[in-house]
């Protein structure tokens, strides 16, 4: 069997197999949605970006609406595996905070788009009309406040507030600096506001 991140075919093991990787796949459409949002993006961009004819794209993921959930849910895999990696460390949590925040900053604000999270930036317009994206979005946001929870029971700090509201807070001043960060506000300007939440968060 092929590796598991490979679009395999199993039912016609003698066709051809399709050439491509499906996170690779995911995270070029990913700039498509990151700068067009769901509704806007075509299906002609989408191809052109995925390297794929609509008939393969379709095959692979089904509508424009599966696609992006798979991009949204690949996407927040790779957030949560960062967010472990940083919060699991040995120095103390503000630090830990910090370095997250840093790194979380760096992607939202990457030259030339100033792209914002994907999740908070485009999933939340489309959620009304598309209960499906919501319902996806809302898995991830958990997913990730669930990383800060575990970063802060492994840690020092009082049983009060509990690490799920410290989790809370973390998630939020996530979100609102991914929402920011779309909106223009600079790079400095969000590292200070950071900065200066995490005593908020760690009191």
């Amino acid at each position: 069997m092929r590796n598991s991140t490979k679009i395999q075919r199993e039912a016609r093991p003698r066709g051809r197999p399709r050439g491509f990787i499906t996170s690779e796949v995911l995270e070029r459409v990913r700039d498509v949605f990151l700068a067009k949002g769901f509704a806007a993006a075509s299906l002609d961009e989408l191809c052109a970006a995925a390297g794929l004819n609509r008939p393969s794209l379709y095959a692979a993921f089904g509508d424009k609406e599966q696609l992006y959930i798979s991009t949204l849910r690949h996407m927040g895999q790779k957030s949560v595996e960062a967010m472990d990696a940083i919060l699991s460390g040995p120095e103390p949590i503000e630090q830990r905070l910090g370095r997250l925040y840093k790194g979380a900053i760096d992607i939202y604000t990457k030259p030339p788009n100033r792209p914002g999270c994907i999740i908070v930036g485009t999933a939340t317009v489309e959620s009304p009309s598309h209960p499906e994206i919501g319902v996806a979005a809302n898995q991830i946001l958990a997913s990730f406040e669930k990383a800060f929870e575990r970063g802060f029971i492994n840690s020092d700090l009082k049983p009060s507030p509990s690490p799920i509201e410290r989790a809370s807070m973390a998630g939020a001043i996530m979100y609102a600096t991914g929402i920011r960060a779309r909106l223009g506000v600079p790079a400095a300007e969000l590292r200070a506001f950071t900065r200066s939440m995490i005593p908020v968060i760690c009191r």
